[in-house]
């Protein structure tokens, strides 16, 4: 049994540091991926990472205020806004995850 205050030697005390940054950048990265892969659906309308060509009919998203991502994608998913098949679409996405997407196409140039 460990007596209080217990101390790690210095290196275990390093290797716990370096293994609990390795797990919060893991973590980062695997949320990083997983909203690169939902905005990755996008694709196939909006163009790849949302940079849709001049002269596209659909709407550019790379670059687009977040604010206004959220509001359009909800707009979609709840029918206030007129869609062919974005309706159905927004449908499959939580609010969190809908945050996430406008987040990441916000931050695109």
């Amino acid at each position: 049994m460990l007596k209080a205050p217990y101390r790690l030697p210095h290196t275990q005390l390093v290797a716990a540091t370096l293994l609990l940054a390795w797990g919060t950048a893991f973590s980062q990265s695997a949320q990083s991926l997983q909203v690169r892969s939902l905005a990755a659906t996008c694709a196939n309308c909006h163009g790849t990472d949302g940079k849709a060509l001049p002269g596209e009919a659909m709407a550019r998203l790379a670059g687009m205020p977040k604010d206004h991502l959220v509001s359009q994608m909800r707009a979609f998913r709840e029918g206030k806004r007129p869609a062919t098949v974005m309706h159905q679409i927004a449908k499959g996405y939580s609010d969190e995850q809908i945050d996430a997407i406008a987040a990441y196409f916000a931050s695109a140039k």
